[in-house]
């Protein structure tokens, strides 16, 4: 599965099976989780810039990518990478479109077990963050504060989720995969609950393109 698929199944995870956690105390030791759990159970809509690096197993960076990200609550959210290649990737009603305008291809996959072992298996269920990762607050580093996801799951195609917080709100992401690659991910121009145009998540494959369905 590529980077951009994970990723998108994370934001997946942590928007729309977030409803139910509940924030208590502000303790120092965990306060980074808690942060990132009143921040979940604030978010209904979400807009933001992003800025996407992949660094290789040398720590080099090979390919960073710009765009923008829309999530609303329940099962909806786009990313939009508009430089160096365009790519748009679409969530609705269970089901996510990729297209490489590049290549002029369109692939629709569901939703489901057949995304395999990801976030994306938490996507249509009403599952708790807790169920299926370990949170461990890391501190501060770089003026955000940190969360790390360890999944629970064994097979997972991936080691670790670090989620950064800036002032308690989305500030960067970094996935470690199990083949020795980082994907690191900084928002900026976020914005908490705006309203988003129900369109922006409605996918229409331009003519001419190959669609792919799985």
């Amino acid at each position: 599965m590529s980077k951009v698929t994970i990723f998108a199944s994370l934001m997946a995870v942590l928007f729309f099976n977030s409803a139910s956690y509940a924030v208590d105390g502000t303790s120092a030791e965990d306060k980074p989780v808690k942060q990132l759990k009143a921040f979940l159970k604030e978010s209904k809509s979400l807009t933001a810039d992003f800025k996407q690096v992949l660094i290789n197993e040398a720590g080099n960076p090979v390919q960073t990518s710009y765009g923008v990200f829309y999530l609303q609550r329940p099962g909806k959210f786009r990313w939009d990478y508009l430089k160096p290649f365009q790519q748009q990737i679409v969530a609705n009603s269970g089901k996510v479109w990729f297209y490489d305008t590049d290549l002029e291809q369109v692939t629709i996959k569901k939703l489901d077990e057949s995304l395999g072992s990801t976030p994306a298996l938490l996507l249509s269920g009403d599952i708790s963050l807790e169920d299926n990762f370990i949170m461990k607050d890391q501190g501060v580093d770089g003026d955000l504060q940190w969360v790390k996801l360890l999944p629970k799951n064994q097979e997972s195609s991936f080691k670790y989720i670090l989620i950064g917080l800036d002032k308690g709100s989305l500030g960067g992401m970094e996935l470690s995969d199990n083949f020795g690659q980082l994907t690191r991910i900084y928002f900026s121009n976020v914005i908490l609950n705006p309203p988003i145009k129900q369109t922006l998540f409605q996918f229409n494959a331009p003519k001419g393109v190959d669609v792919f369905s799985d």
